[in-house]
This record gives structure tokens, C-alpha cells and sequence, in this order.
């Protein structure tokens, strides 16, 4: 068995000689962009099938034709290069369209979440000094509800500022908004001269990251980046050809589906099959029916696929070749042998950061491996620090031990940050292990893994986020965040998030611990409720709650984490009452042993 797993390695070497080739950085001059490589694609494979979505089938030529249009309305709207737009939309051929469009231009896309109202969305759009908002009609009602604050903030004021794009052929655009779809239907359909200027140096895209209370980070995006990791995804992870097709269900204005998914096809003439949303029902009939032969995943959506009812079938697809990130070795090789996969490439990255890990080789249960240059730090959870030597320098693990993960800001890994520079300069770590260097802070645990022979590149394996951050429902969660907005409840003097693992589940559950302001020793569990439903995204929604009679805090007052973090939910180990939002329910109730069990035994509905 070592002896196969050699050789399939050494299979492996031309793919990776080809992507070591094409991932030499090359000058931010160059000109060359994601709109530049759709009008290659489409003169090479015009006639080919680009985009499957809903019953519709758009050829390379026609979904290049379409951005054409909308490259040339929005530019005779006064749009030009260097500018910003805000895309709020779900998975459909308009949003890849726009996104195509804007980027022939040089007019950098800011892809919001379409979960986000209210103050969040408003404040996406203004760090980014948006010129215009272009929204689908499914969410016509959040844009609507910002309108007011738009024209304050940013002077997006009614239709010449704000454009919809309708969705299912008879929906009608606001008085306040111009439908974009008819100012585009005459519009030209050869490519913009603009398109040959953009350079590598430019910005795509925007992709916020930590938006959980209002108040995310864009971080940004260049062409060169973009690329980058697109061609990795396609050449060396995935391994597309134009007669590959993608099967895509993850939200476009995240990076995972966005770099991986789209990126792959644009560059190597695959074609791609779009879903809004994914549907555990209905994946192996449409990946059967529509010839995908690859898939981009996160983990959680390979977890709800374990987890269905199994048939004696469910290997008969077409599916040869997965990437994405978030698996975790617990049902790696359940799902893998379920499904018939024989490749999984799980990757590792930040839409920010300055570092990718891939899985190239094939190896299991690892993120694979990085050409940058990194390395796994001590790290002090309890105490949320790295841990220093005498002469304050860093101390790296030793290997096979769990670190935090630093990469060396340099020429060819930069660091492209946010659009807030205090935010940028936060995640940078100084004088690490010399005077001078940098190195990008991926807030991090990971550790290197012994996979057998790969080349003489380390393995590593994803731990754990540290500090102030964690994931649920394959969102970053910011508990600093999350606690400015509960902090606004009017019965909570402090609290204090932090994430709790449940079982059989991907990431962290929010929990808090909650202290009350003198004149409200009760806590009003259904306002509270309330509270958070409204303030709150969904998945930021803390699923448990504690009442403590303080909070633990440090010498330089900050809330220490690691004791609640160890007692969890536990109702056995903390004092007084757990209350818990269960799985489909608006209100908190009383944690009790009998669903404490069910917790405990994943069949909780998580």
C-alpha cells in the first residue's frame, strides 16, 4: 500500500512542475486580469458550455457577450477605473456577469453577504466608498431599508446610483432604482477596450471577512492574487479540462467558492453548474443528471452529506476530483469512501492573508503543503498570546506539535490587507524572529503531519482558530464583535464570547457569559431573544448562555476565556442555569440533562 501511495505521488510531479511554473509572482505591471482570461476562454471555447443554472445553459461566448453589456452600461453610467461598486446578490449568471463586467473596466466589486441588513450592510458599502450599489430583487427590501443612511453616507441617491437586476422575468424595479437588465439589453456586445489595461496590480474584488455585527473588514483582492490562486485550484487542485464541469453550491461573494470554483473554470474552460444554495437532497441527482465531474466543498456540507441516509448507490458519480477546506479527518475517509472520490484537495487560505496550503499530492487528512515560507509559533490559548523568549523573539514547535501559523511578509507573499490600515497593521507580527521581519498573523493552529513521501515538502494539518475568532455554520465568527452588540442589551452590564465544540459538528458554537447590570438580576429571556434575532446574523446568534456574577479579566483587562471555554455547556460544571437556542426555535429555554444527552450523542439537530 506505501508502495501505491509512492507512485500516485510521483504522478503527481508533472501537475505541480506546471503550477511551480505558472506560480512564480510575476510584476503587478503586467496586464492581465479575470476578464481578460473570459474573453480568452470565450475565443477559444466560444460554443462550449460555460454555466448551468436553473434550466438555463449560457455558452462561453454568451455569458462573455452578457458582461460585455454590462461593462459597457455601467461605464455609460460614469463608472471608471479605480472606482468601487457594491454587488449585493445571490449565486446566479448576473452576479458572475457583473463581476466580469466590472472587472473589464478596472472598477473594482465589493461582494456582500446577502444575509447582512441594516447597519452591516450599510457600513460593507462604505468602506469601500462604494459609487454605486447594484442589487438582485431578492433583496430589494434590506437595500430599501438602507437607503436613507446611502445617501448620508456615500451620496447614492435613487436611480442613478442604484441599480436592480431583476430575477425571475417579472419582477419590477423600485421608483428609486433603474433596472439594469434594460439599460443593458442594446448595449454592445464586443469587448471593452479597457479590458487590455488593467494590470495585476489592481484590485478585483472586495471580500469581506468577520462581518458578524456590522462592522466586517474588506479585505482586498488583486488581479494577481486572483489568479494565482485560480490557476493553483485548476491546474494543480482540481485538475479541470474544458470537458470538466463544476459542481457549485457554495455563496459567490466568499472566496472558497469564488477563487476555487469560478476561478477554475475562467482558467481552464470548464464549465460550471450554479446552485443558490446547497441542498443535500438534491446533490447526487443534479451531479448525476448534469455530468459534474468535480466539486468545490467546505466542510460542513461534506459533514450534512455523511450524515443523510446512506444507499447502496451513492458511489455510482461522476464526481472524480473535490477542493476545498474545512474537512475534517473525523469523516475524511467515511465521506470519501461513500461518495467513490478519488482525489480530495483540501486547501488552506484566508481571503486576506499572504499564504495558501494545498493537498496537490493527495496525501489524507491534511491541508497539504505551502511553497511560502512560514512557520508554527508557541502560542498560549489560555492566555491569548504568543508565547516570547527572553530576548522577545518568537518560539517555534517542534514538529508535529500544534503552533500558531506565521507566514514572512516579502515582494512575492505580500500582505494586501483591508481598506482600514489599523486593522491591516493588527494582523502583522514584527521583530518575530529577527529585527526586521513580518510576518502575516493567520490567527491559526496548525501543525506539520507525516503523510510518507511527498517530495520533501512538510505536510500540515488544520487545528484549531485562536484568540477572538472562531467558525460556525462556515462563517468567521468575531467574538469582540459579538459582544459590542450584546453589550447594547439593556439588562447586560458585561459578556463575554467565546466558541464551545459540539460534537459531530464542524467549528464552534457561540456561547456567552453574561453579566447582568445591578438593576436587572434577571435576565428577560424573551426580549433577549428578540434582541439578538435582530441584531444579529443567524449563524453570530450565541447558541448558549451562562450568568456569571463577573467577569475574569487579566492584569491589562482582558476577558480570559480558557476556564469557560473548558466548562462549555456542561451544566454539571457551571454554577446556576445554561440556556440554550435549539435548532429551529426564536427563544432560549433551560439547558436540561435530557438534551444535554442529545448534545453529547450529536443527535441534537446541529
Amino acid at each position: 500500500m506505501a508502495l501505491l501511495k509512492d507512485i500516485e505521488t510521483l504522478t503527481q510531479i508533472p501537475a505541480l512542475l506546471r503550477l511551480k511554473k505558472g506560480m512564480v509572482p510575476r510584476p503587478m505591471s503586467v496586464k492581465d486580469c479575470p476578464g481578460a482570461r473570459v474573453e480568452e476562454t470565450a475565443a477559444r471555447f466560444g460554443d462550449s458550455s460555460a454555466i448551468l443554472f436553473e434550466g438555463r445553459t449560457l455558452s462561453w461566448g454568451e455569458f462573455n457577450a452578457l458582461a460585455n453589456r454590462y461593462a459597457h452600461c455601467l461605464k455609460a453610467q460614469g463608472l471608471q477605473r479605480d472606482d468601487s461598486v457594491s454587488i449585493v446578490m445571490e449565486n446566479r449568471v448576473e452576479f458572475l456577469a457583473l463581476l466580469i463586467g466590472l472587472n473589464k473596466l478596472g472598477v473594482a466589486a465589493g461582494l456582500l453577504n446577502t444575509n447582512l441588513t441594516g447597519r452591516s450592510l450599510a457600513h460593507c458599502m462604505s468602506v469601500i466608498d462604494s459609487k454605486k450599489c447594484i442589487f438582485g430583487s431578492e433583496v430589494t427590501h434590506a437595500i430599501e431599508g438602507v437607503r436613507e443612511e446611502l445617501a448620508t453616507s456615500l451620496g447614492l441617491r435613487g436611480p442613478s446610483d442604484l441599480f436592480f437586476v431583476g430575477d425571475k422575468g417579472d419582477d419590477q424595479a423600485p421608483e428609486w432604482a433603474q433596472d439594469l437588465d434594460v439599460l443593458a439589453s442594446n448595449m454592445s456586445d464586443d469587448n471593452p477596450s479597457d479590458t487590455g489595461d488593467n494590470t495585476l496590480g489592481e484590485i478585483a474584488f472586495y471580500i469581506y471577512t468577520s462581518g458578524t455585527t456590522g462592522l466586517p473588514k474588506a479585505a482586498v483582492m488583486s488581479n494577481r492574487r486572483y489568479l494565482q490562486s485560480a490557476s493553483l485550484a485548476g491546474v494543480a487542485g482540481l485538475k479541470c479540462k474544458p470537458s470538466d464541469r463544476i459542481y457549485l453550491c457554495l455563496p459567490l461573494y466568499h472566496g472558497t467558492g469564488l477563487l476555487i470554483g469560478v476561478g477554475s473554470s475562467i482558467t481552464t474552460g470548464a464549465s460550471m453548474f450554479i446552485r443558490r444554495k446547497f441542498s443535500a437532497s438534491n446533490f447526487l441527482r443534479e451531479v448525476r443528471d448534469h455530468g459534474c465531474t468535480h466539486m468545490v466543498y467546505i466542510g460542513e456540507l461534506c459533514r450534512y452529506l455523511t450524515n443523510i441516509p446512506e444507499q447502496a448507490d451513492d458511489a455510482r458519480n461522476p464526481l472524480r476530483s473535490i477542493m476545498g477546506n474545512g474537512m475534517r479527518p473525523d469523516i475524511w475517509m467515511t465521506f470519501k469512501k461513500r461518495y467513490g472520490i478519488s482525489r480530495i484537495c483540501e486547501f488552506y487560505g484566508a481571503s486576506e492573508g499572504n499564504v495558501a496550503f494545498a493537498n496537490l499530492m493527495n496525501k489524507d487528512c491534511t491541508v497539504g503543503m505551502t511553497t511560502s515560507e512560514v512557520v508554527l509559533v508557541e502560542y498560549d490559548v489560555d492566555q491569548d498570546q504568543v508565547v516570547r523568549d527572553s530576548a522577545g523573539r518568537c518560539i517555534p514547535v517542534a514538529p508535529g506539535e500544534p503552533g500558531l501559523l506565521l507566514c514572512k511578509i516579502t515582494p512575492n507573499t505580500r500582505f494586501e490587507g483591508y481598506t482600514d490600515a489599523a486593522a491591516t497593521q493588527n494582523k502583522v507580527l514584527e521583530n518575530a524572529l529577527e529585527e526586521g521581519d513580518a510576518w502575516f498573523n493567520t490567527g491559526d493552529l496548525m501543525r506539520t503531519v507525516e503523510v510518507g513521501f511527498t517530495l520533501n515538502y512538510d505536510h500540515y494539518q488544520f487545528v484549531d482558530r485562536v484568540g477572538d475568532t472562531f467558525r460556525w455554520k462556515s462563517e468567521n465568527v468575531s467574538t469582540n464583535e459579538v459582544g459590542e452588540i450584546l453589550n447594547n442589551f439593556h439588562q447586560i452590564k458585561f459578556s463575554n464570547v467565546y466558541g464551545v465544540q459540539i460534537p459531530h459538528t464542524d467549528g464552534r458554537a457561540g456561547m456567552v457569559s453574561i453579566t447582568l447590570d445591578p438593576d436587572h438580576p434577571i435576565l428577560d429571556l424573551a426580549a433577549f431573544s428578540q434582541f439578538v434575532r435582530e441584531n444579529l446574523p443567524s449563524y453570530a446568534i450565541p447558541v448558549f448562555i451562562r450568568i456569571d456574577a463577573d467577569i475574569e479579566v487579566t492584569g491589562t483587562f482582558k476577558m480570559l476565556k480558557g476556564d469557560l471555554k473548558k466548562q462549555g455547556y456542561d451544566i454539571g460544571q457551571v454554577e446556576g442555569p445554561v440556556y440554550v437556542m435549539r435548532p429551529g426555535e426564536e427563544r432560549y429555554v433551560e439547558l436540561d440533562d435530557e438534551y444535554l444527552s442529545r448534545l453529547t450523542l450529536g443527535t441534537a439537530g446541529f
